[in-house]
């Protein structure tokens, strides 16, 4: 953990306190040990919580964290959720930031968890997508694993995915899967973005592993899947909400991947309250 995410928490506590907490400095001038509780006040799936944690003990390793609950579990509006013990000018300077990174992941999770559960029973997987917020990608995508989703590629390195662009750059389907196949280790798998049937005929000869279904109709991918029969794994995509995931459950394909899981879930309500010296 400390090797990924120590780096990226220390630059959100450095963009909150670039000098020192003037407010905390002004009314607790010496060290003075004290006592938070963690509440939630909006029903939901947690996530993140070793996060939380290391943000305080990154500001002062005496910091402790009691936590009665753990990532994974539902928890209920008004639940006492741990304690935080440590110098009161830890506990109020680590605030924030510790509980943005707190209720964004368990707003993902929660989110995550309610579209997952839809699929439920069914061999379709629900996957994230990179369209993930700037430096909270490894976060974000943790909070996809502990709702019930599953992770598409972490970066550009993790895998090769031929969207649109692409496509056009190599001058079309087949070329740009040719110059995949010349190009990447015989390890990576090989997805091509499609938008018409035609195209996924075409990466069907092409010997695509994965053929992502973009933005089209529920027929329209049924029919695709029985052009592909079974030949490659398949993906479809295209604005997928909690709204409109229904539509797609008697489809019939492998994943499903939506953006909304990271750039559209709400945060979580959690609050820190009832702060006083012990």
């Amino acid at each position: 953990m400390t090797l990924n995410v120590d780096r990226l928490l220390l630059q959100a506590l450095q963009e909150d306190i670039t000098s020192e907490d003037i407010t905390t400095n002004s009314v607790m001038r010496e060290p003075k040990k004290g006592e938070v509780q963690l509440i939630c006040k909006q029903d939901g799936i947690v996530a993140g919580l070793f996060v939380f944690e290391r943000v305080f003990t990154l500001l002062d390793a005496d910091t402790a964290c009691t936590f009665y609950c753990e990532d994974g579990d539902f928890v209920k509006s008004g639940q006492l959720m741990g304690v935080v013990t440590g110098d009161i000018r830890v506990l109020l300077s680590g605030e924030r930031v510790a509980l943005n990174y707190l209720q964004r992941m368990s707003g993902i999770a929660t989110y995550t968890h309610s579209i997952a559960s839809l699929l439920k029973g069914s061999k379709t997987k629900l996957l994230d997508t990179r369209k993930t917020t700037p430096n909270m990608r490894v976060f974000e995508k943790y909070a996809v694993k502990t709702g019930g989703g599953y992770n598409h590629r972490f970066n550009l390195s993790d895998g090769i995915l031929l969207k649109d662009n692409h496509i056009g750059a190599a001058g079309s389907v087949a070329n740009a899967v040719k110059m995949a196949k010349e190009y990447a280790p015989f390890v990576r798998k090989i997805e091509i973005e499609v938008e018409n049937l035609d195209m996924v005929r075409e990466a069907v000869e092409a010997g695509a592993d994965i053929i992502m279904l973009d933005n089209m109709t529920p027929e329209m991918m049924k029919e695709a899947i029985r052009i592909i029969d079974g030949r490659a794994e398949t993906e479809c995509s295209g604005n997928v909400t909690r709204e409109n995931i229904e539509r797609l459950l008697d489809v019939g394909v492998d994943y499903i991947s939506s953006g909304a899981l990271t750039h559209s879930a709400p945060i979580m309500d959690i609050s820190l309250k009832n702060l006083h010296a012990i």
